[in-house]
């Protein structure tokens, strides 16, 4: 039996699949189990899991259609089953799970949008449930398969490798950080696709925060993010103003993650970091506020989630459509309204 995960949509729904991925390989120990991504760092997150054989990446997005079509045809036929991971509800990915050509092709039946991004052409589903977690879901599209239903529900799993570990050793030491402080991680930024930037908390209220915990608790704040939000965390390190804020650059991911693990608590917006956070079994303070909290709660970890839980939320569901808010008195009030003194009141409870 030969298996490919598709996860092409992001680096946070790629672990959100873990935990479906760990309980096939327990019940197909000798299938072969590939998957295929297209963003980095999907592929460095899946590169050490065990329960994966080989991790494919192709960037369909900017090797156009042509070669994209090609690498498609170059693996048609080779699986008896393929697995559209939960969310990816595009026309693109249920098309590329149909050309893929294996027998059983599985997908969720979304409850928006789901006939003109061809659902239709997945051929083992099972019916999207807003109440259920991402992780819950994925789980369901493996029960389908398998036909068979499952009472546990396993963590995230992030695999670290001691090159890792040593890595974020030699950071803290380089910043004169040590284990025995308290360190608090910040995740200012998210995903800006989609017009996604407005799930983000103002960087003016992280370095209100950052400095709070640095006058109050001595903290020492890590501001941690791709290379893409250099300016984002230099932004709110330099509002801060302090020598005990630092900006975390790290040389991969896996790497980003190891020194994460040396957190006491970590605060984030709705972000692929969140659920390195969870994965990593981190205290995790999530502030969340167009989208559904049901969704992508920190899973299975100690958190808290700040939101102002308003008539209008959630108000953003899968489907290809860019973010919006129809509020006519204050544009996204759900999370620009959420101040600095709530998220802190939370934090202070995991010190």
């Amino acid at each position: 039996m030969k298996i490919l995960i598709i996860s092409l949509s992001g680096i946070g729904d790629a672990l959100m699949f873990t935990p479906a991925l760990r309980l096939l390989r327990v019940e197909m120990p000798d299938a072969t189990i590939d998957a295929l991504v297209m963003f980095k760092g999907a592929a460095d997150l899946y590169k050490n899991n065990p329960n994966l054989n080989n991790v494919y990446q192709f960037d369909f997005i900017n090797e156009g259609k042509v070669k994209s079509l090609k690498y498609l045809f170059g693996l048609r036929g080779n699986y008896d089953t393929t697995i559209n991971v939960y969310p990816s509800n595009r026309k693109e990915y249920n098309f590329i799970n149909f050309l893929l050509g294996a027998d059983q092709r599985a997908g969720v039946k979304y409850l928006r949008r789901d006939f003109r991004n061809l659902g239709f052409l997945n051929n083992v589903r099972v019916t999207e449930n807003d109440n259920h977690h991402n992780v819950k879901t994925n789980i369901n599209l493996v029960e389908a398969l398998l036909s068979k239903s499952f009472k546990d529900e396993p963590r995230m799993r992030i695999y670290l490798s001691d090159d890792d570990t040593k890595a974020a050793t030699v950071f803290l030491s380089s910043k004169g950080i040590n284990t025995n402080d308290l360190i608090i991680g910040f995740h200012p930024g998210c995903a800006t696709l989609k017009n996604h930037i407005k799930r983000r908390w103002e960087p003016e209220k992280f370095a209100e925060l950052g400095r709070g915990l640095i006058e109050k608790h001595n903290a020492k704040i890590l501001l941690f993010g791709g290379a893409d939000e250099d300016e984002l965390k230099n932004k709110i390190k330099n509002n801060i103003d302090s020598a005990n804020a630092f900006v975390v650059n790290a040389d991969s991911i896996l790497e980003s993650a190891a020194i994460m693990n040396c957190c006491t608590v970590f605060v984030t917006n709705d972000s692929s970091q969140m659920h390195i956070a969870a994965a990593l079994g981190l205290k995790t303070v999530a502030i969340i506020g167009p989208t559904n909290q049901h969704y992508i709660h920190p899973w299975k970890t100690d958190h808290k989630i700040v939101s102002l839980n308003l008539d209008c939320a959630p108000c953003f569901f899968y489907s290809p459509r860019p973010l919006i808010c129809n509020r006519d008195d204050v544009k996204f009030k759900c999370i620009k309204e959420l101040t600095a003194d709530m998220v802190f009141d939370e934090v202070k409870q995991f010190i």
